[in-house]
């Protein structure tokens, strides 16, 4: 009968039971499509760059070749049939009508050129390669010369760092290249054709499920973040509940029963834990069967779907016990309700659903391992990504009971001692 109010109770704001299924369906096709397109428009389509040209040579062509064979950049040497300058670049940068320009100064490869050569005699004279009645010419001392990059101060950082290094890499096959042509010009070997590919190269090494390729995509990563989400909002309603039956004098009848708080207790997590598992089937079935058709990748489920019940079921338990401590504590509506969404989004924030962990300061990493958030997600990841068994998530869906029984726990001590007061 207990099972039975709590559903009586829910049923009278269908508006709110509605809203607690369909606000976070809305909310993870959105997320998923914007990151999805996100993803895609980083992969697939070209970004423009402004490439100012003031040296004239060698280095600038190869620049230029390398930058338009990629996969990722068009380079744009032209605004209105004129020829960029460093100004015109810059001010379009800034304004975000470009995202990067790359100016390359004045005499860089005559200049790396003499100074390669420079180097390569130093190291043949000293090996007494060189004629030694010659007499050595004075060397002009060459400066350092700077490849400018503008970015659009509105980029973010880890696109910066990526652009940086293939610059850096592009510019340092470049100097091998050259110091490879000098040596052959010293050494008078002029038909040596020494090999310019690279020696060491990476491979990404992608697990394998029955022989099959697992690829991240964003829905992976998207489902269980913001099913964890919306299994915490419970939190909200349930506290609600909690408040309501306090102030309405119902929890006193309640407790007039030859009946113990737990078996009220049990009942609401019996009839919230169903909630749960619905809210997270509902999440499933819309990763499965409707984002192929809006353009997305479909959720892999295929021998995990026991294993992410478990793991969803756990999770709920851990929602359930904040949502009754909350109701408990709480004296009003207006204390739960605020109180309630405020601390789900900050357990969201810290356990890694908006940002991963591993990007947030060393600090915030520890902190992170507190939230029951980050205990679900990284069990989904375990089981959706890293292909892990039951015995491997043990550890985490026990940190999830764990907290439902410790919430629980001082939820009843709390209400066994204000009454005896």
């Amino acid at each position: 009968m207990s099972i039975v109010k709590e559903f009586l109770l829910l049923k009278r704001d269908l508006g709110g039971l509605i809203i607690l299924f369909v606000m976070p369906l809305v909310l993870v096709i959105a997320v998923t499509i914007i990151q999805d397109s996100t993803f895609k428009a980083v992969t697939n389509s070209k970004i423009q760059i402004l490439l100012v040209d003031k040296d004239k040579g060698s280095v600038s062509k190869t620049v230029f070749e390398n930058l338009e064979k990629s996969k990722y950049f068009t380079v744009v040497t032209q605004i209105d049939n004129k020829l960029i300058t460093e100004e015109t670049a810059r001010e379009n940068v800034y304004r975000g009508k470009f995202q990067l320009a790359i100016v390359i100064p004045e005499n860089l490869s005559s200049d790396l050129q003499t100074k390669v050569e420079q180097n390569v005699e130093k190291i043949v004279s000293n090996l007494g390669l060189t004629d030694s009645t010659a007499t050595a010419e004075p060397q002009r001392t060459i400066k350092e010369k700077e490849v400018k990059l503008y970015f659009d101060p509105a980029v973010q950082m880890s696109f910066k760092n990526a652009v940086m290094s293939s610059i850096d890499k592009m510019i340092s096959q470049i100097e091998t290249k050259s110091i490879y042509s000098t040596f052959q010009k010293q050494l008078g070997e002029e038909t040596i054709n020494f090999e310019q590919k690279n020696f060491i190269t990476f491979k990404e090494i992608i697990p394998r499920i029955n022989n099959k390729e697992v690829l991240p995509n964003s829905v992976q990563h998207n489902v269980p973040a913001w099913t964890l989400f919306a299994i915490f909002f419970i939190v909200i309603p349930l506290s609600i509940n909690i408040v309501k039956e306090k102030s309405q004098g119902t929890f006193v009848r309640l407790r007039t029963n030859p009946v113990s708080n737990l078996v009220v207790i049990i009942g609401k997590t019996i009839t919230y834990s169903v909630i749960c598992m619905i809210q997270f089937y509902m999440m499933v079935a819309v990763a499965v069967f409707l984002f192929p058709s809006i353009g997305l990748p479909s959720l892999n489920i295929e021998g995990h779907f026991l294993l992410t019940s478990v793991v969803a079921l756990f999770s709920g338990f851990a929602a359930i016990g904040f949502g009754i401590l909350l109701g408990t504590v709480a004296s009003t509506q207006e204390q739960s309700a605020p109180f309630g969404a405020t601390s789900v989004i900050i357990l969201a924030a810290i356990g890694g659903v908006w940002v991963p962990v591993f990007a947030m300061p060393k600090i915030m990493q520890y902190i992170a391992k507190s939230s029951p958030m980050n205990w679900g997600l990284e069990a989904f990841y375990d089981v959706l990504l890293r292909n892990s068994s039951f015995v491997e998530i043990i550890p985490k869906i026990s940190l999830l009971f764990l907290f439902f029984i410790i919430t629980t726990s001082i939820a009843l001590f709390y209400d066994k001692k204000k009454r005896t007061v």
